[in-house]
């Protein structure tokens, strides 16, 4: 476990620590049989960058103690002198050191076995690995869906100041080389990037790279499916909020019911299995279908997920509007009482169910009734080189912007375990979130 990150330019004044302050955390230092006068340093350390509270370096005496039998790792990188706690080896500790002995507080010795464990630059705080990232491709849509985009629109980023094909790759060799095994393509809508294909088949030269996936609102899927397929798509989720075409018209401005459906039934065709169908519920607007779409399930290979409707920026979101899973849950048992649950992934988003004999499954993204932050292992690059540690965030960090001016991979990894290390618990709650300033769903690529 990574236990602190912290950035020090080689010539910050160390600072008075107020004995006050002090006095708070040395029960801690005790509890970790720790130097006093570590404590004092780290302490005072933080408090010449202004950085968050103690209690942020050190993760509680249990956290803290563990890393205590392993060690620390300083290292300079360009202007910045670091110091990372882990709990194993990274790749490259492990070029450097393969079996080591360990000297522990209180004469206690442990040797550390020849392990790569997950890269500590990617796991947070509170343990989670971050091993599926999420990268916009676009800001752009050729739809205008409600719950996505403002009604009046957003202002796009100039084009220079997106990520162009070969940063967006040089990060993403960057992440899998620490332990990212899938990559989730979004947008806007990524199937309108013209290099699309290109980007694909370049990720699928990346060895440790397990899954690729798309998100499209399925408009240009028909006419691309086969070369994405070829270039090695693993999965794709196909948006689709209503399987009326006027509806259909109304929730996205736009025409388009039909070429979704053919996109779907293509998919089907060429073998994808399953095929994911996401569906953001409103009330009012499509709660009614959800009937209709779990049928759909009954003779394809179709993973029919049902979205509570979230807030961002620009979407009208209201309370009032929003089906709860266990509503949207009693609705379908009331149509098929013998509805059984689909065990799955620690990690996954969706609570899954099946209808006894069917091809297909249902499944519920729970984000506002029930958040699955304890399980998260998603990080998100936007399409203008941010990195979002989470969804209901509004921390962002510009990857583009150290990559432009000149920083190491090295540089780049300790920016990125910072972010991460920063990464809360969980998001604020429905109500708190809605309050929140936040991107528009479209510049996110959620």
């Amino acid at each position: 476990m990574l236990l602190d990150v912290h950035w020090l330019r080689k010539d910050t004044p160390l600072v008075n620590v107020p004995k006050a302050n002090y006095v708070k955390f040395k029960p801690v230092a005790n509890k970790l049989r720790l130097c006093p006068h570590f404590i004092t340093d780290i302490f005072a350390l933080t408090m010449a960058l202004n950085c968050s509270t103690f209690s942020r370096l050190i993760l509680g005496a249990q956290a803290a103690a563990e890393a205590c039998t392993k060690r620390a790792v300083h290292q300079t990188c360009g202007r910045y002198r670091v110091c990372r706690w882990y709990s194993g080896v990274t790749h490259e500790e492990n070029k450097l050191e393969q079996v080591g002995e360990l000297a522990i507080p209180g004469s206690h010795r442990r040797v550390l076995k020849d392990v790569l464990p997950f890269s500590a630059f990617l796991m947070d705080s509170f343990g989670r690995r971050h091993n599926y990232l999420r990268i916009s491709l676009t800001e752009k849509c050729n739809l205008r869906c409600q719950y996505c985009m403002p009604q009046e629109g957003v202002t796009l980023t100039p084009r220079s100041q997106l990520l162009t094909a070969e940063e967006l790759l040089m990060l993403a060799r960057l992440f899998v080389r620490e332990g990212v095994n899938k990559i989730r393509l979004t947008g806007g809508e990524p199937l309108i990037r013209p290099d699309v294909l290109h980007i694909i088949a370049e990720l699928r030269k990346l060895e440790s790279l397990k899954t690729i996936a798309v998100t499209t609102n399925g408009m240009n899927l028909t006419r691309l499916l086969p070369s994405l397929k070829k270039a090695g798509v693993d999965l794709f989720n196909i948006s689709l909020d209503t399987l009326v075409p006027a509806k259909f018209e109304f929730i996205t401005r736009r025409k388009g019911f039909h070429k979704v459906m053919e996109g779907i039934e293509k998919a089907i065709e060429i073998g994808y299995n399953p095929v994911k169908v996401n569906c953001v519920v409103m009330r009012g607007l499509n709660e009614d279908e959800l009937i209709d779409f779990v049928s759909l399930t009954e003779r394809k290979p179709l993973d029919v997920r049902f979205i509570e409707y979230m807030p961002f920026d620009g979407n009208r979101w209201n309370f009032k509007m929003m089906v709860s899973y266990q509503e949207m849950l009693d609705c379908i048992k009331q149509k098929w009482p013998n509805l059984e649950p689909v065990p799955g992934e620690e990690t996954d988003t969706a609570k899954a169910f099946r209808v006894p004999g069917f091809r297909g499954q249902l499944g519920f993204i729970t984000s506002m009734s029930e958040n699955f932050c304890g399980s998260c292992n998603r990080l998100r690059i936007t399409a203008d080189g941010n990195l979002k540690v989470c969804l209901f965030g509004n921390s962002e960090v510009s990857l583009r912007d150290f990559l432009r001016s000149g920083a190491t991979e090295e540089e780049l990894l300790h920016i990125i375990g910072a972010a991460v290390g920063r990464k809360k618990k969980q998001h604020a709650g429905m109500f708190n979130i809605s309050q929140m300033k936040n991107r528009p769903m479209i510049l996110i690529g959620g």
